[in-house]
């Protein structure tokens, strides 16, 4: 059961939003602007960015959701599991690596975050605009992550919310008429 009385035994990150309303529409809004609005990396990278925030976190929900959501967008089946595992061996695209190793240690060691770490970023081919691009994604996951958790969010069974939470924010977004 969550830790909040007022959030259902099968929570959704909408409950959490509820708490809120305001707020929770400027985060949907957010999401929106981060996640799907114009950029150069790809609607799939931002995801598999996120996700791989998620996973480096440990959140099974916000990992289950977006990994589902990445997958959707075209990212290959097993990709993330394999990047959790270990970047230089997982089966993606050279260019992103550096950018997952900023998420990786932005996540886990923000004070140790240097210049060289973007400097990999901008070797790798990578513009001052997509490296924002993406820290934007990465605090975002790591803030929603907190949120998460912090509610209790990844204690019950889960899992069976993970499809249609994919599937509405493959098809609709982060920002719909009536949600938060």
């Amino acid at each position: 059961m969550p830790f909040l009385t007022g959030i259902s035994d099968e929570m959704v990150v909408a409950d959490i939003f509820n708490w809120s309303p305001e707020a929770g529409r400027c985060i949907s809004e957010w999401h929106q602007i981060v996640l799907r609005g114009d950029s150069p990396l790809s609607v799939a990278e931002r995801e598999l960015i996120g996700a791989y925030t998620s996973g480096v976190n440990s959140c099974d929900l916000c990992y289950g959701v977006h990994k589902l959501v990445a997958v959707k967008l075209g990212i290959e089946e097993g990709m993330l599991e394999a990047l959790i595992d270990d970047i230089d061996t997982a089966p993606v695209d050279e260019k992103l690596k550096p950018l997952l190793r900023y998420a990786r240690k932005l996540t886990l060691e923000p004070a140790k975050m240097v210049r060289a770490d973007a400097q990999a970023v901008f070797d790798a081919g990578w513009s001052e605009q997509a490296l924002h691009d993406a820290i934007n994604v990465i605090c975002m996951s790591n803030f929603m992550v907190r949120i998460v958790l912090g509610h209790g969010g990844t204690e019950g069974d889960i899992e069976p919310h993970f499809e249609a939470a994919a599937d509405f924010l493959t098809n609709t977004g982060y920002v719909a008429d009536g949600a938060p």
